[in-house]
């Protein structure tokens, strides 16, 4: 018996395995789109203001295209204007006397920085020149898992199932094995001292990891794990270099974060404490929910006593099994003089940050790491998925279907990580939005003429590629938390990068899964990031994960990668941001798989209110698989 994960999408049903189916301004925005930063200047420069006004230009002076967006930041690094320049130029208004640095990001250029001082003068003029991006890129020093021969990867993989299960010895053989085929592989050495540590034998757990930051210096796994060893011994001084590198390597990890806030907390330095575990619960979402004791101390000892017993009352109540906590909260109500010491609680360093024993196949959660933003480009959240909705209430308004050339590679992953031999087929792909009703959106999806459940690999078909934009129109939003993280470069642009995450209680109306074409349906929350473009506010790149796995009927994991891009119809002008490919993974009832698909050959069908889809006929494929006779296409 075969079986079928089936989606509803908006209302339609589809055969699926895992796959996805389916304001107001920002404080401080306002004169002309300038942010003020919700600047509270001081009384000391109240009576003394400037205007700045500066200009921006490409090598000689050429004009700059595109959208081009000016900072001003103080030596702080705190943002304290920016704004986008139009024609070259951007001016300031009632800047105080101090020093600034103007930061400059436009696409197709690097960042450019220029420092300079506001005096008692009533304007003053910078210019900054931008140079051309180039595509040379630093070489990572090691590739990981990735990197080894098949035969290395392979016994890399037993040794992650072993270390998984906790069988030590087992994981060591395998680890030998994979170490005489990749004597300097830093990878292999790193897991090596994830044995050692689960031996127990931490000295010898940390002679491993000094040697895979030998073999790579920007190891991230091994900079974490030598700062929680030391934490562990609550020896925060020694941890701190290793987290300050971990930070380099990658600004937004959210345990690096945390760990940095525990080491502050060790040394008294309460207010930096709490900073970093605010950035750490920030970057980690729902992932990093264990830093909330850490924080609740971090503010108790820093004065903000209400707010801290606050956090960990409603942590205690969503994690009643974490004795520590509730250990910790009953100290911070504690009369006056029971503070409890930084060595004795919130000890995060071990059940937060337990030791990454990675997937070498499943891309990281959207949730592990916050991709990097342009410092100082503020965001204005609900300006931003406003415009996103126009745009896809406009491409619901305009389109009624369109037809393209499906290509998918499909993988099948063994459980060590290793992937088979790529299958490959070719699919007529038409795909029909119908605004329904108010507030409902209907998308329906068809192969060669019908579901083509019996031509997919394994018999599990991926659908709802095309509706996961809908997550920003405006019948969906609402039931999405959203942060906008800040102004991104992707696919040759700026962007403004956007999280999102299914609200708890809100309709999950875009995703649902279905084993059997009769079994019982099982809806299943969405979160993930998309890229905004900064010029037109299509979206241009979407990355999401299921929320939870889903036990009822074995789905362990899901992500997913789209990359979208304009469709130019020459009838009519029409310029439609479509799907250009995308990366499906997934983990149901013990197969893994990876799919890439790939689009191409787009027709659009015009909307006609007197004539709507209806299912297609059994008829032969052909290049508008499931047109109704006599609707002709625009090309």
């Amino acid at each position: 018996m075969k079986f079928f994960l089936m989606a509803i999408s908006l209302g339609c049903s589809l055969l699926l395995c895992c796959e996805t189916v389916a304001g107001q301004l920002a404080p401080g925005l306002e004169n002309n789109g300038q942010y003020n930063g919700g600047l509270n200047v001081g009384t000391e420069n109240m009576f003394t203001y400037t205007s700045v006004q500066v200009d921006v230009s490409g090598p000689n002076g050429a004009p700059v295209a595109g959208q081009v967006y000016v900072s001003l930041i103080k030596a702080n690094g705190q943002v304290f204007m920016t704004a986008m320049a139009e024609g070259g130029k951007v001016q300031f208004a009632n800047v105080p006397k101090s020093e600034l640095t103007a930061q400059v990001v436009a696409s197709g250029y690097e960042t450019a920085k220029k420092t300079f001082q506001v005096l008692d003068r009533l304007e003053v003029k910078v210019k900054v020149e931008l140079q051309p991006m180039t595509d040379k890129e630093a070489a990572a020093s090691d590739r990981g898992i990735a990197a080894l021969t098949p035969k290395a990867q392979k016994n890399v993989g037993k040794a992650l199932e072993a270390l998984r299960a906790n069988r030590s010895s087992e994981a060591r053989s395998y680890l030998q094995a994979a170490q005489r085929d990749a004597p300097n592989s830093a990878e292999v050495e790193y897991l090596f001292g994830v044995y050692a540590s689960q031996m127990n034998d931490m000295q010898l757990a940390r002679s491993y990891w000094m040697r895979a930051l030998e073999l790579n210096p920007s190891h991230l796994s091994a900079l974490l794990a030598m700062s929680q060893g030391l934490l562990q011994e609550h020896k925060a001084a020694q941890a701190v270099p290793y987290l300050t590198r971990a930070l380099d390597v990658e600004p937004s990890s959210w345990r690096a974060h945390m760990l940095m806030a525990q080491a502050d907390l060790f040394q008294g330095q309460h207010d930096e404490a709490v900073k970093e575990a605010e950035r750490a619960l920030e970057l980690g979402h729902e992932r990093a929910a264990s830093v909330q004791p850490l924080l609740a101390h971090a503010l108790f000892e820093s004065g903000e006593k209400e707010r801290a017993i606050k956090i960990l009352q409603e942590y205690v109540a969503a994690h009643p099994a974490d004795e520590n906590s509730a250990k910790l909260l009953e100290r911070l109500k504690a009369p006056a003089g029971a503070s409890p010491a930084a060595s004795e609680e919130t000890d995060v360093s071990g059940a937060a940050t337990t030791l990454a024993v990675p997937s070498n196949w499943l891309p990281p959660d959207v949730d592990e790491k916050m991709p990097p933003v342009e410092t100082g480009a503020s965001c204005a959240l609900d300006d931003v998925v406003k415009k996103a909705g126009e745009q896809l209430v406009l491409f619901v308004h305009d389109v009624d279907r369109f037809t393209a050339t499906e290509t998918l590679t499909h993988e099948s992953i063994n459980k060590w990580g290793t992937a088979s031999s790529p299958e490959k087929r070719k699919f007529d792909y038409l795909v029909s939005i119908q605004d329904i009703r108010q507030g409902y959106l209907g998308v329906t999806e068809y192969r060669n003429g019908g579901g083509a459940q019996s031509e997919f690999p394994d018999g599990i078909v991926t659908n709802g590629l095309p509706a996961l934009v809908l997550i920003f129109h405006p019948y969906y939003a609402p039931n999405y938390e959203m942060t906008c993280e800040g102004l991104a470069r992707a696919n040759g642009g700026l962007a403004w990068q956007v999280h999102f995450r299914q609200r708890q209680g809100k309709p999950n109306e875009l995703k649902t899964y279905q084993i059997g074409i009769n079994g019982p349906s099982y809806s299943v929350g969405l979160k993930g990031r998309a890229w905004i473009s900064a010029d037109n506010f299509q979206i241009v790149r979407m990355e999401t994960d299921i929320v939870g796995p889903v036990p009822q009927i074995k789905l362990l994991a899901e992500h997913t990668t789209v990359e979208y891009g304009p469709v130019n119809f020459r009838q009519g002008n029409v310029n439609l941001w479509l799907p250009q490919s995308a990366e499906v993974y997934f983990d149901w009832r013990g197969r893994q798989i990876h799919r890439r698909h790939s689009f191409s050959n787009y027709l659009l069908f015009g909307v006609d209110e007197k004539e709507r889809i209806g299912a297609p006929k059994n008829v032969e494929p052909s290049a508008n698989a499931g047109a109704d006779p006599g609707t002709a296409a625009k090309p």
